[in-house]
């Protein structure tokens, strides 16, 4: 009864917790859950835990590994999950093979060698934070996304400062420039797209401008 007069859009005041067990109960498909929860206009609580890497949709690392432009899949944490070559050699010391930490945030906000890679860096890292906050709203329930942050915070006053400002954005495509250590000076368009099914998962590519190779830098 509460199923259906969700889908016809009455008032029916319905807890998620509630719904979550209509949802195991009636054996739902994690679309048809997703469904149920949308109709309701609640957040589903299983949304609090997130993806392992048994969630990766299959066959994607394999697909990003043969992408020749540097191309990476981020968790909700901006953990990397996947990588190919190419993002393996543009961002020296977060996805290198002997890497301890390969947490985004981590490496631009600590690793000392983002700050060279990456142009305008201290500009850039604030707008990280400000893209992150747009994340970690939607998984405030999360441990790992709570020490995280209290782990930068204390680490970086930068990050420190930054996630005190409050400032939220979306995780937007753009210019990126890098002075690499070996190539120099490289300009791309970064383009984020998020795997059907799996929105707690980003796939980002970093696509070469065609120009950047023309540009002079002092």
């Amino acid at each position: 009864t509460w199923y259906s007069w969700i889908e016809q859009g009455r008032d029916v005041s319905v807890s998620a917790s509630a719904l979550a067990r209509l949802a195991r109960i009636l054996r739902l498909s994690p679309a048809e859950r997703d469904y149920l929860f949308e109709l309701a206009g609640k957040r589903d609580p299983q949304a609090a835990y997130g993806p392992g890497d048994a969630d990766i949709p299959p066959g994607l690392p394999e697909t990003v590994a043969q992408i020749a432009s540097p191309a990476y899949l981020l968790d909700r944490a901006w953990t990397a999950l996947a990588w190919n070559r190419a993002a393996a050699r543009l961002f020296t010391g977060w996805l290198d093979d002997d890497a301890v930490e390969r947490n985004l945030l981590r490496y631009i906000f600590l690793d000392l060698a983002a700050r060279t890679l990456i142009r305008d860096w201290e500009a850039r890292a604030r707008r990280v934070a400000a893209e992150f906050r747009a994340d970690y709203s939607r998984h405030i329930a999360a441990p790992e996304m709570r020490e995280l942050v209290d782990d930068l915070a204390r680490a970086s006053a930068l990050f420190a400062e930054a996630w005190d400002a409050h400032a939220v954005v979306d995780r937007e495509g753009g210019e990126r420039t890098f002075d690499h250590p070996d190539d120099g000076y490289l300009r791309f368009r970064q383009l984020t797209l998020l795997p059907a099914r799996h929105p707690d998962i980003k796939l980002v590519v970093l696509i070469e401008e065609a120009d950047a190779q023309a540009v002079t830098v002092p």
